[in-house]
């Protein structure tokens, strides 16, 4: 009988409609799932938990199933929340290690041997994000006392990260330049190099790396707010003394809900510019008029 692979890749889905917000969203997981074939460079199962997503979207996953290039396809009649879906996910990958992410994330090669090869070089390691920004402070603290007290440990502080990919990150999170350079001017990095392996500290609940049996004792995760166990979580991982890690080259990119972007771009020629509606949006004014409404109206339902 097969064996599961020692590494389960895990992305969890959720596309309710195709269109909207949700419009382009199919390509994102197209572009995320491809960049998943291509680029990871070490044995594993990939695993695809859809969350309630709209028939079509199901159909597209079932006929990757099919293809064997989903080797476990979990679909849910009804979103289940991220924590739902986490409870099962975290609980059922098959690998000892898990490799979470959302389904807008975009892989670059060498994501995962980084990955794993920081998880395994480092003492008590609770995550690796495969891409080293700017964390919240206050979720990296024992990682930041470990680094300053342990044994063959070279801490740096300053602004590390190159002001280019410090940049690109924040831009897909929808801030303009401005607020990113303010950003970058006030806040610090923190490197740290350890066995001859250099690391980031900080890491995110969008996509990480990280040992099935860690995971266990943060589950079954509270499910009363949609997304507060986002932030239960990765402040858990503090609270319990494991190392919060970056790799120290981008090698994951966030997408957020448009496949537009250099990869994506080679791969789907076909694609016209946007519209005039199109461009009136990203009009950096109106852009951030706009997201500052959507994010007050996720926190007022989510937070």
């Amino acid at each position: 009988m097969a064996r599961p692979a020692r590494i389960t890749v895990a992305v969890l889905n959720y596309i309710p409609m195709i269109s909207g917000f949700y419009a382009e969203m199919p390509d994102v997981l197209r572009a995320c799932l491809d960049s998943i074939y291509q680029n990871t460079d070490l044995p594993h199962d990939l695993m695809v938990f859809d969350n309630g997503s709209c028939k079509e979207v199901r159909q597209f996953l079932m006929d990757e199933h099919t293809a064997n290039r989903i080797q476990y396809l979990l679909l849910s009649e009804k979103n289940l929340g991220k924590g739902g879906a986490w409870n099962i996910i975290l609980s059922g990958a098959p690998g000892e290690i898990i490799a979470y992410s959302d389904n807008d994330v975009l892989y670059s090669k060498g994501w995962l041997s980084r990955s794993v090869q920081v998880l395994e070089t480092f003492p008590n390691v609770g995550m690796v994000t495969a891409r080293p920004f700017r964390s919240k402070a206050d979720l990296f603290t024992r990682t930041v006392e470990w680094a300053r007290q342990a044994r063959g440990v070279k801490l740096e502080e300053d602004r590390l990260i190159p002001w280019e990919s410090f940049l690109e990150f924040n831009l897909s999170l929808g801030h303009t330049e401005a607020e990113i350079r303010q950003i970058y001017e006030t806040t610090r990095d923190y490197r740290v190099t350890y066995r001859g392996v250099t690391a980031y500290l900080g890491a995110s609940h969008w996509q990480f790396v990280t040992y099935k049996s860690t995971l266990q004792e943060f589950l079954p995760l509270k499910t009363d707010k949609p997304m507060g166990q986002l932030r239960r979580l990765d402040k858990g991982v503090n609270d319990r003394g494991y190392l919060r890690l970056m790799v120290s080259d981008p090698l994951v990119m966030n997408m957020s809900n448009t496949p537009m972007n250099k990869y994506y771009q080679q791969r789907m020629p076909h694609r016209k510019p946007g519209k005039l509606g199109r461009k009136m949006l990203d009009f950096p004014p109106v852009k951030k008029v706009l997201m500052a409404l959507y994010n007050r109206l996720f926190r007022w339902y989510y937070d």
